[in-house]
């Protein structure tokens, strides 16, 4: 009987089976990788298409602008990265709550930062205040204030319902029906709209706590 010691070492790479890992890139192109004794071999996968579950990323820019008033607008950090779409709402300001995503003209527009995490245990409110500021101030300059977080879904929608809350006396209910009616896709976290439900009754007792 052969030690462990032997079998590793009379043991013949041509005994290993043959591994495919199949993969689908960020394109949407589905590709299969075999490994060939200490060699890799790429091809792509043909009529996988019909085959296939999954989904198709969505690469494409997402450039839609909100108007929730005149000089206040709600997207996402593609238009905030677009200087076209930029200039074609007359931008001067730019409020941006994402987290870790940078301000890249820096130079030709007002800019304040607010680190957010979009996760429902994240307190939101004390963040109102610093928002509403900054909004205010660009309102007072006639300017133009785009909020923005990563894909304007979540944290951009709820600071500025809050601002609505706060700034403009409305109520929970209208200011998310502004919002969502400016920007359709606009759905802040669970705990974000928990948080500013319970914020409406000192919001609209003169302020935010």
């Amino acid at each position: 009987m052969q030690s462990l010691a032997q079998e590793i070492q009379s043991f013949s790479r041509t005994r290993l089976k043959k591994q495919c890992t199949r993969v689908t890139s960020l394109s949407g192109r589905r590709i299969i990788e075999t490994w060939k004794g200490t060699s890799i071999t790429v091809e792509e996968e043909h009529g996988a298409a019909g085959r296939a579950l999954g989904y198709v990323p969505d690469t494409s820019w997402d450039l839609q602008v909100g108007a929730i008033r005149p000089y206040l607008l709600l997207g996402s950090q593609d238009a905030a990265h677009d200087f076209a779409t930029l200039q074609k709402h007359k931008v001067s300001h730019i409020l941006n709550v994402a987290f870790g995503v940078d301000n890249v003209f820096p130079e030709l527009f007002i800019y304040k930062t607010i680190s957010i995490l979009d996760q429902p245990d994240t307190k939101l409110t004390p963040h109102i205040q610093e928002c509403c500021d900054f909004i205010t101030q660009a309102r007072n300059e006639k300017g133009v204030v785009l909020v923005h977080c990563n894909t304007g879904v979540s944290r951009a929608p709820a600071v500025i319902i809050g601002y609505l809350m706060s700034c403009d006396s409305l109520s929970f209910e209208d200011a998310l029906s502004l919002v969502q009616t400016a920007r359709p896709n606009s759905a802040p976290n669970p705990g974000f709209m928990e948080q500013l439900q319970k914020y409406q009754s000192p919001a609209m007792n003169g302020g935010l706590h």
